[in-house]
């Protein structure tokens, strides 16, 4: 009964919280009786059409091969494994526009892919369009992908790949009995999860979008609230994303399996399939994956470094203060993750990352400006916001074992009379220390380089690392925005390795 109400309290705070600043700026921009047929341009069918499909193809796209490598990486083990497995999570962390610049450096008109083409007489690619789209929204949503199947794969009990491998089963059988029911429960989840986020693509598409065909909601939101100021129509986008968003939500979940693996030991076994040619093929998968996703990564790192002896005081200051958001939003996250970790709650917090972050901090705007200076509150709102959108994401690492918990010992629970303490303290959170690790490293990184309501509200003295380094760009010191990019990227990278290393039960 306390579990229930305290999960109660949360979905209801989650809700005012995501819907409230939405019904804020619809009411001033005239309530309602705003909302005419003729509010929507042609454009902006236009940009409902292409989010749609860019996000269907970038959701598609990712899950189909993060199978094939989170299996590889399952199967396989090898000197430097772990740092590899942390280091291809980097490019999910990263701040999108340095990301961006690092695939521009390799897959751009000057970058190294043309460059190797061109030596070998090949025409070149074109990284602008719905190709460029996909591919940086595949190259950002990948290493999450991968991350989630790999859970899902390290939770099934080492007593069933033993019994497995005393039947002798075949590599078919093999698939069918333990591989396809991890990819039946974990996919359709990390499918909706990256269509959400894509479906909310704001610089990926305005930097590689190549034009109008290629514009998204979100762009076509920024479009009207910047240019022409009709909060009207920016709202009615809004709640046409959201729409969107929890209609995918609602398929993952009819189609999602949620019955554990059984209850094991909690021993961690290696498989034995993955020998011969098997093997090959393993090793094939990993190295695509982390050439396509570290080398443009290295390309950032190489343009930081010169860059790093240009840093001044008032960069290590806004590195502080992403630092305390980062904390904040983190612990905020986790508590929430706690009280909703099952389908309803995953379901409503897909509202946090499909409402439009800039409808969103306008929003907190209008609500704060009465009481409060804004601008005094940059930092707390702006922690508040990042704990509310990475909430779907640590959700979607956590339900899927939190129900198997359940599923598994929930009988055992009601037989022994544990109380709800007992229960969090003695099953649900030593079981669950692995994703709940990786969930709050994942939060913390996203926290840390999160350029969103902070850009709307802060004042110089209460920058946060992101937005310095936008305004190093936007003032031309390209080199000082570069060492302070490389500095963000590390702090990021840090804060995941931390929180992920310290919640595994052993080496993934």
């Amino acid at each position: 009964m306390a579990r229930r109400a305290v999960s109660v309290i949360a979905g209801l705070a989650l809700a005012l919280l995501t819907l409230g600043p939405v019904i804020v700026v619809l009411n001033r921009a005239g309530g309602l009786s705003a909302l005419g047929p003729g509010l929507l341009k042609a454009g902006d069918w236009q940009a409902v059409r292409f989010t749609l499909w860019q996000a269907l193809l970038s959701a598609g796209v990712s899950v189909a091969l993060a199978v094939p490598v989170a299996k590889a990486l399952v199967r396989q083990r090898f000197p430097g494994r772990a740092a590899l497995v942390t280091l291809m999570g980097a490019p999910f962390i990263l701040p999108v526009i340095v990301a961006v610049m690092g695939l521009i450096a390799v897959f751009g008109q000057a970058g190294l892919v043309n460059d190797l083409l061109g030596a070998l007489g090949l025409p070149g690619v074109d990284v602008y369009g719905l190709h460029g789209v996909v591919l940086a929204h595949v190259f950002f949503n990948l290493p999450l992908a991968v991350r989630m199947l790999l859970n899902g794969w390290q939770a099934v009990p080492g007593e069933r790949l033993r019994l497995a491998s005393s039947l002798g089963l075949t590599r078919g059988a093999m698939w069918r009995v333990v591989d396809w029911p991890v990819v039946t429960r974990v996919a359709p989840g990390a499918f909706v999860v990256i269509f959400v986020i894509c479906l909310t693509s704001f610089a990926v598409a305005l930097t590689l979008g190549g034009g109008p065909r290629a514009t998204t909601v979100e762009l076509a939101i920024y479009q009207a609230m910047r240019f022409d100021f009709d909060l009207g129509r920016a709202a009615v986008l809004s709640l046409m994303q959201l729409a969107l968003g929890l209609a995918a939500g609602l398929v993952a979940l009819k189609v999602a399996r949620t019955e554990g693996f059984g209850v094991g030991r909690d021993r961690t076994l290696l498989r034995r399939d993955g020998c011969g040619w098997t093997r090959l093929w393993d090793f094939g998968w990993i190295t695509l994956a982390a050439l396509f996703l570290l080398v443009p990564l290295g390309a950032v790192v190489a343009r930081g470094v010169p860059g790093l002896a240009l840093l001044r005081a008032d960069t290590l200051i806004a590195a502080g203060h992403s630092l305390a958001v980062a904390a904040v939003s983190t612990v905020l996250c986790m508590a929430w993750a706690v009280a909703l970790a099952n389908r309803r709650g995953e379901l409503l917090s897909l509202a946090a990352i499909t409402v439009s972050p800039l409808v969103l901090g306008t929003g907190l705007f209008l609500m704060l400006r009465p009481y409060v200076n804004p601008f005094s509150m940059a930092l707390p709102v702006t922690a508040l916001v990042n704990a509310l959108m990475g909430l779907p994401f640590a959700l979607r690492i956590i339900t899927p074992q939190a129900e198997a918990v359940q599923a598994d010992f929930g009988r055992l629970r009601a037989s022994l009379g544990l109380t709800a303490w007992a229960w969090l303290r003695l099953v649900w959170l030593p079981r669950l220390r692995r994703p709940m690790g990786f969930a709050a490293g994942l939060v913390a990184a996203l926290a840390m380089g999160d350029l969103g309501v902070i850009a709307l509200f802060a004042d110089p003295d209460r920058a946060t690392l992101p937005l310095q380094v936008y305004r190093l760009m936007g003032s031309y010191q390209m080199e000082a925005a570069a060492g302070a990019a490389l500095l963000l990227l590390g702090l990021s990278l840090g804060a995941f390795v931390l929180l992920d290393r310290g919640g595994r039960l052993a080496e993934v």
